[in-house]
């Protein structure tokens, strides 16, 4: 369900007529441009998504006469509409804002031009009827690279975090990721409204890493591209030394590499986690070291 309000607010429009209906049921992060509907073509009306109005469907309705326009604006009102945009700032006839009033529509007004609109509004969607999940880590933004620490609680995501922090990289969510898949290969993670730039580092508490730390050490949202879990060391485990094991895991459909890293007390953490985001960029630009390791002793 898309908040009436919400929408509003995220892309800065003006309402001038409210309706009762507070959320919508849209489905598709699709927008409708109802120039062929003014004509009076219906049959393909997608009338559940939110209606744009822009310079050539507002031209139109200007060359109509007031009875004419209040005769297709009923018509057109008469189907479920969830809201409808003016863009450009165009002052809407009378016509409109009664159509609208008698049917319990939302109408707003937007000052972008309906291009520069309708993509704004078709991210917000995209955003809002992602799928979702939330997992327990601390997302970073490690030299570009987006890395959820996992791991169960008390092996020291958060410590490890906090020294990637005082390092200069960029913490986006501590305990609480909501992830978010935005198409069929990339994940957003983001942190809790309520929870966003704290972080709990245990026998200290709760601590705020923007006060501490300044803007730069914190950000928004991040591509999840890299899954690190954290363990305590096993000594009766085999541990991948060479890194030619490459491992996966899904979420959402969306598969990322995933490694797994053993803690015992020497290890530096941040300049592991480190290691392994520049290995990470590197791989994705095409250098191996495992393969030109095998084929230097091929030869």
């Amino acid at each position: 369900m898309i908040q009436a309000q919400d929408f509003q607010s995220a892309l800065g429009l003006e309402c001038l007529v409210s309706s009762p209906n507070a959320s919508w049921d849209i489905r598709s992060p699709e927008l409708n441009r109802p120039g062929m509907q003014f004509c009076g073509f219906y049959e393909f009306f997608a009338f559940e998504r939110p209606q744009v109005i822009g310079k050539v469907e507002m031209a139109y309705l200007d060359k109509r006469s007031p009875e004419e326009r209040r005769k297709l604006l009923d018509q057109f009102f008469s189907y479920k509409i969830p809201c409808v945009i003016i863009c450009r700032n165009m002052t809407p006839p009378p016509e409109l804002i009664e159509a609208a009033q008698r049917h319990h529509v939302h109408l707003f007004l937007s000052k972008q031009v309906t291009t520069k609109f309708t993509v704004s509004a078709i991210h917000y969607l995209n955003r809002c009827l992602a799928p979702h999940v939330t997992r327990h880590g601390v997302l970073m933004d490690v030299y570009g690279v987006g890395v959820l620490l996992t791991g169960k609680s008390g092996v020291g995501k958060s410590e490890a975090a906090l020294e990637l922090i005082k390092r200069g990289h960029q913490l986006i969510a501590d305990d609480v990721v909501d992830i978010c898949r935005i198409s069929e290969e990339r994940l957003i993670g983001t942190c809790p409204e309520q929870v966003r730039y704290l972080m709990e580092i245990r026998g200290i508490g709760v601590i705020d890493v923007r006060a501490m730390y300044g803007i730069g050490a914190v950000s928004g949202s991040k591509s999840i591209d890299l899954m690190i879990e954290l363990e305590i060391w096993d000594d009766s485990k085999s541990y991948d030394r060479i890194g030619g094991e490459e491992d996966k895991i899904e979420i959402l459909g969306v598969s990322i590499p995933r490694q797994t890293i053993p803690i015992k007390p020497g290890r530096n953490l941040a300049i592991i986690v480190e290691v392994a985001a520049r290995n990470l960029s590197l791989r994705r630009s095409g250098l191996n070291p495992i393969q030109e390791l095998n084929l230097a002793f091929q030869e």
